[in-house]
């Protein structure tokens, strides 16, 4: 499940953004954060905004607790982050107001935290594509819907700060190859691909630096200055892109499902899953969507509903390092079993589990492909609650919105990737 981690510079740490916010005090092994996480949601989306220099910008660049925003972050279920920050430009036809989308940096700090594997443990990272793509393309996908002008795919780098370069610096600057300059991208964007994150820049360009000698030298108030009057552009530019980005996966997703109309009988859009579970990525994805979802809740075993949630579940139960539990039609279960019954459109049917599957007080999670009518996965929970386990949840790949099958399972928390309209 989507979950997106803001990271706010000068302006751009706004809780008005989100409806229904709470503030959380997040405690890591790394210390506290630089503020307080602002929680709430953006059209239905879960955001957290955090304050990269404090609530009130009282925090050199060089003494951001990078390790413990990251980190505080990822604990909270963030799996995307956007991260705004102010930049000199470097090159001319990145324009003071621009905003700017890098996807390469280079690093010129020269005493920060920069890695989580530090101590017990090395672990080398890949680096070469440190930005996200995806995040990119769709930021720059909506600066052109709302005429916003942007650079892309440009060179970061970051400097130790908090004083500003010399003319030397800059020209040397310019010689690396870098085309925009800050003080916050490294090592921010380091570690959040040490902890497997989805992050990407958001940038707003306040000045030409100092290589341009026709252009006022960059002071902190022209930048403060600049930054208030870009920050509802990029505040317009958020609310519009957020949406979108938990739009993606579930498009994605449905890409590769096949509908076949009028099976298995006339009127019937049926969604067939085998193209979805025969693609290596968009199954990968599948998997990857649950495994964040379910990773850091309670959770002792994995149950999966005849056939295909026996392919999705067996695949999440390895990913969660728990077991898996088949709940099978009549007849296919060789040890003692219980049953449960539920109404068909015409006539009955039944499930059944084996008597020792499940312990009692065990957290299972449901798993199936499809929630339609909701009979099926309402026997099988009940099932569950015969042995003593208790429902953590029930997650499908597809629900059917017509069929109101949510409404049959309002007991349990119910959780669906893609959601289709119509049968």
């Amino acid at each position: 499940m989507i979950k997106i981690g803001i990271i706010g510079g000068s302006g751009l740490d706004d809780p008005k953004l989100l409806e229904n916010y709470e503030e959380k005090e997040i405690e890591t092994p790394y210390g506290k954060p630089s503020s307080l996480i602002t929680c709430g949601k953006i059209n239905g989306i879960e955001v957290c905004i955090l304050s990269r220099h404090g609530k009130n910008h009282t925090i050199p660049p060089s003494q951001v607790n990078y390790r413990a925003n990251i980190y505080a972050l990822k604990l909270l279920g963030v799996s995307h982050i956007l991260a705004t920050t102010a930049v000199g430009s470097l090159k001319e036809e990145i324009k003071p107001g621009n905003l700017v989308f890098p996807n390469q940096f280079i690093d010129f700090t020269k005493q920060r935290a920069m890695s989580f594997y530090d101590k017990e443990e090395v672990i080398h990272t890949p680096m070469a594509e440190p930005f996200s793509k995806e995040l990119r393309e769709i930021l720059c996908q909506t600066c052109e819907e709302l005429g916003f002008e942007y650079n892309k795919d440009v060179t970061v780098i970051t400097i130790e700060g908090p004083r500003f370069s010399t003319r030397a610096e800059s020209f040397m600057f310019k010689n690396l190859g870098a085309d925009i300059i800050n003080m916050s991208t490294c090592p921010e964007v380091i570690l959040a691909n040490e902890l497997g994150l989805e992050y990407q820049t958001i940038a707003m360009s306040t000045d030409y630096d100092c290589w341009k000698q026709d252009e006022e030298a960059v002071t902190w108030e022209i930048i403060e200055q600049r930054m208030k009057e870009n920050a509802d552009k990029v505040k317009t530019l958020l609310l519009k892109v957020i949406p979108k980005i938990a739009d993606k996966d579930e498009e994605f997703i449905k890409d590769k499902i096949r509908t076949i109309p009028n099976w298995p009988k006339e009127g019937i859009m049926f969604r067939d899953i085998t193209t979805l579970l025969k693609d290596k990525e968009g199954l990968k994805k599948v998997i990857d969507i649950l495994e964040k979802r379910y990773k850091d809740r309670k959770i002792d075993i994995v149950a999966g509903v005849e056939s295909r949630g026996f392919i999705i579940g067996g695949m999440l139960a390895n990913r969660l390092g728990v077991g898996f539990v088949p709940i099978r039609k009549l007849g296919k279960l060789p040890y003692e079993t219980i049953k449960e019954e539920y109404e068909l459109e015409y006539g009955k049917d039944a499930v059944e589990i084996h008597k020792d599957a499940i312990q009692l007080g065990q957290k299972v999670l449901l798993v199936d492909d499809l929630i339609a009518t909701g009979g099926t996965a309402q026997a099988a929970a009940r099932l569950v609650e015969k042995l003593g386990g208790e429902i953590e949840e029930i997650a499908f790949i597809i629900e059917l919105l017509d069929l109101k099958g949510r409404e049959k399972l309002s007991k349990w928390r119910v959780f669906s990737i893609v959601k289709f309209e119509g049968e």
